[in-house]
């Protein structure tokens, strides 16, 4: 017997970017060559000292169980470096350590929603927001980023939120932003921040960019006036130390919480291991240079990439003000090609070119309000990343190629024009 599934696991969609890996590695397998610009890994080795301090950690016999909330040394040291660098108050009862950031989009929903709450979505959206929010039988409430200005978050949106859900309860931010690359300004956080200051809605402020900003700096909900018990703000050492294979992270947020957070994950996780951590303090206290070296080589790359997609025929790019991805506009390309940008994705990845491919998604990988627009990472190396643009205008321009593939891939179809966007 075949056991049915839940209405919610037949539901659940996967993060895009780890199906088109998969489709990226079997073409690549087959002897394909293919630029890989769909995922955000990074494309340099796990910084130095994090490095040694984990392999140093198995030969020092860190291999067996910690406290579920994280091993305190490595909290404090969290604590010490978040109060350094965004002049905070904190101490280790503030800081919870976690499996990446991600993670911490199931712990929050899980301490703050009950079924029927609403939380706003700043949208396009990371995919795996809503599949958290659907688990709590919440519901998603969107508020679309413009790319007239700059993708950054509607306050209008907020004190509509606030002001006339009844059942209002949380607000998800994303800051530096993915997939678009905005940035909420000061005045963008505090006017979050004043919104909700003392009423019953928590704010999940998702920061794993926060070291790759390129226009301006990084600003946290955490440094506004009496928000760190309504916020959880979730980090993660993937990007900004090239971790992401050692699924390391933390949030910072209220004593109570933390603590709360802290069951949550001995009740599912038992713990992070602590080898892992003390890879994590390592990084903290001793990588940060190396960090600032290769988040300046990020920059440089979503320089070039923009500079190279904004000379394309049919391409509008907003240069992102943080992380490394860019989120240029082809619905010019699309409407001529009646395909939707993820088919366009697609596209370029299998069709394009029997010998040569490359890997991005389309928009509304992240929702609707995506649709239109491209997402390119930057983790491949600059000649790569040239060698991709130079491609894009070619496969476009293969029009008998792109209505093949449209015959068999129906979903692909753009039946209706996207809407010119005004920039």
């Amino acid at each position: 017997m075949t056991l049915e599934l839940s209405d919610f696991a037949k539901g659940l969609r996967a993060e895009t970017a780890f199906d088109v890996l998969a489709v990226a590695r079997q073409l690549k397998a087959t002897g394909k060559d293919v630029v890989e610009l769909q995922i955000g890994d990074s494309p340099f080795p796990t910084t130095r000292h994090a490095s040694a301090a984990g392999v140093a950690a198995i030969h020092d016999g860190r291999t067996q169980y910690c406290p579920s909330i994280g091993l305190p040394e490595f909290r404090e040291t969290i604590a010490e470096t978040m109060n350094r660098q965004y002049g905070l108050s904190i101490t280790a009862k503030n800081v919870v350590v976690g499996i990446g950031a991600k993670v911490f989009e199931l712990f929050f929903c899980e301490a703050v929603l009950n079924p029927g709450d609403e939380v706003l979505v700043f949208s396009p959206q990371f995919p795996t927001y809503l599949p958290n929010i659907q688990r709590r039988q919440a519901t998603a409430v969107f508020s679309s980023l413009r790319e007239d200005n700059n993708f950054r978050p509607s306050i209008h949106d907020v004190h509509q939120f606030v002001e006339q859900r009844k059942r209002a309860r949380a607000i998800f931010l994303n800051s530096p932003h993915n997939p678009t690359g905005g940035v909420a300004e000061a005045e963008d956080i505090a006017a979050i921040a004043d919104a909700i200051r003392g009423k019953p809605i928590a704010l999940f402020s998702d920061e794993p960019y926060d070291q790759m900003v390129w226009r301006g700096q990084h600003h946290t909900p955490l440094a506004m006036e009496g928000l760190l018990d309504q916020c959880v703000a979730a980090y993660t050492f993937s990007k900004s130390y090239s971790m992401s294979g050692w699924r390391l992270g933390y949030a910072i947020t209220g004593a109570a919480m933390a603590e709360a957070i802290g069951k949550m994950i001995n009740t599912s996780l038992s713990c992070i291991p602590p080898l892992v951590q003390l890879a994590g303090k390592a990084a903290l206290l001793e990588d940060a240079a190396e960090r600032d070296q290769n988040m300046a080589k990020f920059g440089r790359k979503v320089q070039l990439l923009v500079e190279r997609l904004n000379g394309i025929d049919g391409v509008r790019v907003v240069p992102p003000g943080g992380t490394f991805y860019v989120f240029p506009n082809v619905t010019a390309i699309c409407n001529r090609l009646r395909i939707t940008s993820h088919g366009l994705a697609m596209y370029l990845l299998e069709a394009a070119d029997d010998s040569f491919g490359v890997a991005c998604l389309g928009g509304e990988c992240f929702g609707d309000a995506g649709a239109g627009f491209l997402r390119f990472s930057c983790a491949e190396p600059d000649e790569r990343i040239e060698q991709a643009v130079e491609f894009f205008p070619e496969a476009c321009s293969r029009t008998d190629r792109v209505a093949r593939y449209l015959s068999d891939h129906d979903a692909y179809n753009l039946t209706t024009p996207y809407k010119t966007l005004q920039a």
